[in-house]
Order: C-alpha cells, then sequence, then structure tokens
C-alpha cells in the first residue's frame, strides 16, 4: 500500500509545483548573471541549461520508476543499509534546509532595499514566516494546490510587460555568437541555480496520481521555467544595453521601475508585492521537504514540531546577524554548487547504482 495514498496530486499540480519551486530568486538575476558571462549571447546559454535539466529530470523519475512508493529518502536505507542511509537523510535534509534559508535570506534582502530599509531584518523573516504555518503544515497537496494557484495569478505579469514595453532596441541582441560559443557554454553554469527544483521529483514521484506522465509532466514544468527564463532576459537586452545590464543587482525589478500607467505609478512596488507569492513556491518546498526528511530521520511523524523549530532557528539566527548583499550572493553560490550536486550527480549516480543493486536482488532471488 502506498503511505502517501492520502496525499496524491494531479499531474497539472506536480506540473506547477516543481515551475514554482524553480523560478524563485533565478527570475530576478538571470539577465544579468548570463550577461556577465556571455553578454547578449547569454539568452542561449539559458536554452542548454535546459536541456540539461531536462537530461537530469527524466533520469531521476527514470530511477523513481521501480519504487513508485517511495520518495528518495525511503531509499536511502534501501540501497544503502540503515546506518549509512541515515547519514545520506541527513546530508538531504541539510541540503533542502539550506536552499529554504537561501531563498529566504534573498528574500529578505530585496524587501530590505526596496521596500522596507529601516525594519529589522528579523522582523521581515518573521513576516515571511508567517503563511508558512497555514501552508507548510498542511503537507504536499496543500503546497500542490498552492503553486497551480500562483501559477494562474501570475499570468498577468509579462502580459503587463509587453504592453508596457517602450522602444526595443532590438539591435542590442546582434550579431548572434558575436564572440563564439566559448562564452555561452561559460554561461551555462550560471543557470545551474535558476533550473533547481527539478530535483523535489525525487519527493514528489510517489504523490503523482497519473505516475505514467511524470516525464512529460517534468519536461513541461522545465520548459515553462525556461520560457519565462528567456522571456524576462530577451526583455531585458532590448531594454538595457549590454554595458547597462550587468550594472544592476536585480535587472527585472529595475525594468519594472520604468513601468508606468496614467491611473498607477511605481508599479515595480505593486510587482515586488506579488513576487513575494511567487517566490513563496520555492523556499514552501524545500521547508516542507526540510521537516519531511527530518521526521523519517529520526523516526517521528510529528512534521509540525520541526517546522516550528525550523523557523524558530531562522528568526533567533537573524534576531543576531543581518547578511549582507555579499553574504547572500554567498549563500546562492553555495546553493549552486550543491544543486550541481544534488541536482545532477546525484541522479546519474543513483541511476547507475539502481541499475546494479535491482540486478543484484534479482539475482538473489531463487
Amino acid at each position: 500500500m502506498n503511505p502517501y495514498a492520502t496525499r496524491q496530486i494531479t499531474v497539472l499540480q506536480y506540473i506547477f509545483f516543481i515551475h514554482g519551486a524553480q523560478v524563485g530568486i533565478g527570475i530576478l538575476t538571470i539577465p544579468r548573471d548570463v550577461a556577465e558571462i556571455a553578454g547578449t549571447d547569454g539568452w542561449i546559454g539559458i536554452i542548454l541549461g535546459w536541456l540539461a535539466a531536462i537530461m537530469a529530470s527524466l533520469i531521476i523519475v527514470n530511477t523513481m520508476k521501480r519504487y513508485p512508493e517511495c520518495t528518495i529518502i525511503d531509499l536511502m536505507p534501501l540501497f544503502f543499509g540503515k546506518w549509512l542511509g541515515k547519514c545520506l537523510i541527513a546530508v538531504i535534509v541539510l541540503y533542502c534546509a539550506y536552499a529554504a534559508t537561501t531563498v529566504l535570506a534573498n528574500t529578505g534582502g530585496i524587501l530590505k532595499v526596496w521596500l522596507l530599509p529601516l525594519t529589522p531584518f528579523y522582523q521581515i523573516m518573521i513576516l515571511l514566516l508567517i503563511p508558512v504555518l497555514f501552508l507548510v503544515g498542511k503537507g504536499v497537496k496543500t503546497l500542490a494546490r498552492y503553486a497551480e494557484l500562483i501559477f494562474y495569478l501570475s499570468l498577468w505579469v509579462p502580459i503587463a510587460l509587453i504592453v508596457s514595453l517602450k522602444e526595443p532596441q532590438y539591435l542590442y541582441l546582434l550579431p548572434v555568437l558575436k564572440e563564439g560559443w566559448g562564452p555561452v557554454l561559460k554561461a551555462v553554469p550560471t543557470t545551474i541555480l535558476s533550473f533547481l527544483g527539478f530535483e523535489l521529483a525525487f519527493f514528489l514521484y510517489p504523490h503523482l496520481q497519473k505516475k505514467q506522465f511524470a516525464a512529460v509532466g517534468i519536461v513541461i514544468a522545465n520548459t515553462l521555467s525556461m520560457l519565462l527564463f528567456l522571456f524576462v532576459t530577451l526583455i531585458a537586452y532590448v531594454i538595457f544595453s549590454p554595458d547597462q545590464i550587468t550594472k544592476f543587482i536585480w535587472p527585472v525589478l529595475s525594468m519594472w521601475k520604468g513601468v508606468e500607467y496614467r491611473f498607477l505609478e511605481r508599479i515595480d512596488i505593486l510587482f515586488l508585492a506579488f513576487y513575494l507569492f511567487i517566490i513563496s513556491t520555492t523556499w514552501m518546498p524545500y521547508m516542507y521537504f526540510t521537516v519531511f526528511g527530518a521526521g523519517r530521520l529520526f523516526k517521528k511523524s510529528n512534521e509540525k514540531k520541526y517546522l516550528l523549530g525550523f523557523m524558530a532557528l531562522l528568526v533567533a539566527v537573524t534576531m543576531f546577524y543581518t547578511p549582507s548583499f555579499f553574504d547572500i550572493r554567498k549563500l546562492g553560490e553555495t546553493w549552486s554548487k550543491a544543486g550541481m550536486i544534488f541536482g545532477y550527480a546525484v541522479p546519474f549516480f543513483l541511476w547507475g547504482y539502481e541499475r546494479l543493486f535491482h540486478k543484484y536482488r534479482q539475482r538473489r532471488m531463487p
């Protein structure tokens, strides 16, 4: 019997869950990140990064097919034994906790710069964590429904940006591959942080109702994210010159600063307020899988207790330490390196190990 049968999600919810986890902090910085290395050819690096994410995603789905009632947490003791399995579960929990912390720190930093410069960082953290109690504490099914709702509510954002686009300079995009493929290929690793989120399929697979669509669903999720990253990057490149784009910390927010309507000024503030809903679909899943993994590690099902402990720890740390912009950027760089391992190396390793493990079990069977 599937232990996750009461927390099943639809294919659409599965798609939007992964897509929401991907578009968090990357959407604000990806135009600058790739432009610093590849100039206005950086958009090509996004497509190549998407292909890498697709490949790793399909490997994850292929690995989980033989264990449809297990998450990666359940597979660790099965593959590696009790004690090594527990150690690996602890590493996974730390990865998810670090990812959630990184996204929350980035969000708090953005709010402090753009909206609340005089508000203590720990108070911003408390405000960000209040919705967590009502959503993360309810489990995967509630988070999946929330991700689907936010996706539909955010459909106005690209439309508003296109309508407001004035005097785009398409010549900024030419010539294509002006410096060859070298800078473009070097820019691909910078897209890794933006595409992270697909690795949550390791946790979501047993929750999916129609598992035959797991591969199609994860490809669609990655493609939606790629199209969004490509859209904001190309828009940024035709608004800002190649020299300007690298001078903005958050170029997407700077784009909105120049958008005005007769009936509304400072639309960038409106977008930033709505963006909090979008980015919450990134930190909340990682927070949930942190407490989910902790519950399995210590064999206690009271996930809410771990959630409250994690939240209290975040608030306590920010009461005594306010991260600087460079600290926050360092957090993102470290998560990117950890994501390279967990999102790309681990799927290939587990896929190969699972095949050997399956053959070994077949030989031992009479």
